[in-house]
């Protein structure tokens, strides 16, 4: 099978779709990019709501907060990994992988400390790494070592598409600071594990958006023969991240026949 979702479950224009909470989104998708948890961490309370919000089969993909991945540089902070884990604990069943989003500076020098914090990891869980290190794109010995390592321990490494919003006319503000945030890196599309995530930064150009994506319509089919892939949907203002959905749907339907009918929203010429 696949999992499709997108970066958040709730935004103010998705109101007008009937999306108001994460019990009505989890009707539509069955997982989330959980973003939240990179900048703080959630209060056990809404830890435990979001739990009754949810089923059985829903699927979170939470972010190892910044305070460990980009303050620690993932060094001294066993303290700090075993309360993120402990905090999200209620939902332990309902995790598809939990990642680790690396910053740019976090190069091959590094990866010695890779390797301790995922060996130190509990083995419950599945995992995921991006890396934004420009040595890790360039086909040398540094991807070679990362890749090699994340295989060998079982870890996926996670794919950022920002094809689309790099190559997207910078005529809004969404768009602009997009660009900006969003690195501009080479898309390798290559399995270390079993659960591959794939995270597509679409633009505000829907046709160009479905151009784009084609390639994914050949790659997703192939891993879902043998593995279990994870695609996340984005879009410069996320308002228009269910558009992007309802863009793709029928082709990815096409190359991925389980998946089935397409989520069950309004169409999107309701929300503009």
């Amino acid at each position: 099978m696949i999992y499709i979702g997108l970066p958040q479950w709730s935004h103010p224009k998705w109101v007008r779709l009937g999306i108001t909470s994460l019990e009505e989104y989890a009707r539509h998708f069955n997982c989330v990019e959980g973003n939240t948890t990179l900048y703080a961490l959630p209060k056990a309370e809404i830890v435990q709501r979001w739990r009754a919000q949810t089923g059985d089969d829903f699927r979170f993909c939470f972010k190892f907060p910044a305070t460990i991945t980009h303050q620690a540089a993932l060094r001294q902070c066993g303290d700090l990994t075993g309360e993120f884990l402990t905090r999200m604990s209620p939902l332990a069943d309902r995790i598809g992988q939990y990642w680790l989003q690396l910053p740019a500076a976090f190069g091959p020098a590094d990866l010695t400390a890779l390797w301790a914090y995922l060996d130190a990891l509990p083995a419950d869980f599945t995992y995921g790494v991006e890396v934004r290190h420009p040595e890790f794109f360039a086909k040398g010995e540094a991807e070679r070592e990362l890749n090699r390592g994340l295989h060998q321990r079982g870890v996926n490494r996670v794919i950022l598409d920002s094809r689309p919003v790099h190559s997207a006319v910078a005529d809004n503000e969404a768009v602009i600071l997009a660009q900006r945030q969003k690195p501009k890196v080479p898309v390798h599309a290559l399995l270390t594990a079993r659960d591959p995530m794939v995270r597509f930064i679409g633009s505000n150009d829907m046709a160009q958006n479905r151009a784009l994506f084609d390639v994914w319509l050949d790659k997703l089919p192939q891993w879902e023969a043998t593995a279990t892939p994870w695609l996340f949907l984005h879009t410069p203002d996320i308002a228009q991240a269910p558009e992007l959905v309802d863009t793709l749907w029928d082709d990815l339907r096409q190359a991925l026949p389980s998946l089935g009918t397409a989520p069950s929203i309004p169409r999107q010429s309701s929300l503009f």
